[in-house]
């Protein structure tokens, strides 16, 4: 009997469960058996024709299936399999100064005192110091992860640090971005992270840039950085930093979170694989809920967060074993790390041999995504004050709420129905196609999901409440809480 591993971003179609122990003689064969128990998760890990998704690795213990015998891979009694969605080895040389770093000139006084810690470790020394003072990180964002990279990088002594983010401060932030305080609220995440940088130490060279990163800017500002940390929380971004760092030769450390998990590596072309060679494409559009969406442990981007900034100091000083060509897995409800073995594809787009990629391409196309559907409107959108007048008219409506029960617990609209947004085809059968239905949700963003599995089912009286619950308090009921 083999034990299969489930990720929290898949529980949702396994009613909850964390493992499952099947018996089978093959991946194939167990993932059969897994997807006849849960019928709702096959559509999750297979394509229509049958085939494993791109954005899906299996591993047998610690290796990728696709490098042994993919689904006819044999499993022995005892065998873990672990399946790992897309969510967000060896001793290398230093990455050493690029042209734009802060030139190593001698510490200061001051500085011998404020690194003495670091002085007294050989593997650091004055060497060390006077290296990370001369080398430069680029920080994409300043949110959960780029909140713990950017204190520790400073801390640490790195002399210039870059941060791109394009986002102010919200009190939800505050929960997991502790580089903000309450008083930033409102104010532009990198100002109050650079403010916050220069207080820890004032020698650092912090560069702001107040930008929408895109395939057009994303070169230019890469360029003068030795390394570039991957603190993003969507998909095209994501996969614009990693063709990036693999065109400009520059490592890539990942970090990416989801409730009590997360992941963590360095993908550096030069050195081993890129994130396309862990993951080839993207998920559709809504299949992985962001963090907004699916929450996160306030605790868990310090944990990534710091295993980042720990990565990119091995990498400035060239000591140790980076994340080259491993990915590591975090569960803080168990407290327990797990690695994955991981190689270079050679069929790789952007690092294989035979690349097909050989410049920055439109990533909101490549991710499927639209600006319109990315912040889950429809054709279908009714606003709440629209809705409002309609219910106060005495329009025969029927509300839906397709959150899950703990956001139900928070707040609710008066007379809305729970169904949550993974039930909704299972539970069609308890709505009827006579009736007009509006969805709603946080912010709209499964609700316009739940519309288009029911839109399938033969449904067309279907409303999308524009913004969710959080417009409906903002614009018709003030006494719902916000979250």
């Amino acid at each position: 009997m083999a034990t299969i591993v489930i990720p929290t971003a898949l529980r949702q179609y396994t009613n909850g469960d964390a493992d499952a122990h099947l018996e089978g003689a093959t991946i194939g064969a167990l993932l059969d058996t897994l997807t006849a128990q849960y019928p709702a998760l096959r559509k999750q890990l297979y394509n229509e024709s049958g085939k494993l998704r791109n954005f899906v690795n299996v591993f047998l213990n610690d290796e990728d299936i696709r490098f042994l015998q993919r689904s006819e891979t044999p499993v022995s009694d005892g065998d873990t399999i672990f399946i790992i969605p897309a969510i967000a080895g060896g001793k290398a040389a230093a990455v050493g100064a690029s042209s734009g770093a802060v030139a190593a000139e001698e510490l200061t006084r001051e500085e011998f005192r404020r690194y003495s810690r670091h002085l007294i470790v050989p593997e650091v020394g004055l060497s060390g110091q006077k290296t990370l003072k001369g080398s430069s990180v680029l920080l994409i964002g300043a949110g959960g992860l780029g909140a713990p990279l950017a204190m520790y990088l400073a801390a640490a002594g790195v002399g210039r640090i870059g941060i791109v983010d394009f986002d102010v401060v919200d009190e939800s932030n505050l929960q997991r971005q502790v580089i903000h305080g309450t008083s930033a609220v409102g104010t532009p995440k990198i100002a109050s992270a650079k403010a916050r940088i220069l207080d820890i130490n004032p020698h650092v060279q912090v560069d702001s840039y107040e930008v929408p990163l895109s395939s057009e800017n994303a070169l230019e500002i890469f360029a003068p950085y030795d390394v570039v940390v991957d603190g993003t929380d969507n998909f095209p971004t994501r996969y614009l930093v990693n063709d990036a760092c693999v065109l400009l030769g520059k490592p890539n450390v990942y970090g990416s979170i989801f409730r009590f998990e997360g992941q963590a590596s360095v993908f550096w072309a030069e050195h081993g694989p890129c994130y396309r060679c862990l993951y080839p494409d993207p998920p559709p559009p809504g299949l992985v809920p962001s963090c907004a969406e699916g929450g996160v442990l306030g605790i868990l981007p310090g944990t990534i967060g710091t295993i980042q900034a720990t990565e990119t100091i091995k990498l400035l000083l060239g000591i140790g074993e980076p994340l080259i060509g491993r990915l590591l897995l975090y569960n803080a409800l168990d407290m327990r790390y797990q690695e994955m073995r991981l190689r270079k594809d050679p069929e790789c787009p952007i690092c294989g041999p035979n690349a097909s990629i050989t410049q920055l391409i439109d990533y909101e196309q490549f991710c499927g995504i639209n600006p319109q559907t990315e912040r889950g409107e429809t054709d279908r959108d009714i606003s709440p004050v629209q809705l409002k007048a309609r219910l106060d008219a005495g329009d025969n409506l029927v509300l839906v709420d397709v959150r899950e029960p703990n956001e139900w617990e928070i707040g609710r609209i008066e007379g809305a129905t729970l169904i949550p947004v993974n039930s909704v085809t299972a539970r069609a059968s308890e709505l009827s196609t006579a009736d007009e239905i509006v969805l709603y949700c946080r912010s709209g963003v499964r609700s316009a999901r739940a519309l288009a599995s029911l839109r399938e089912l033969g449904f067309r009286k279907l409303w999308n409440l524009r913004g969710g619950i959080l417009a409906w308090a903002n614009d018709v009921d003030p006494s719902l809480p916000q979250y």
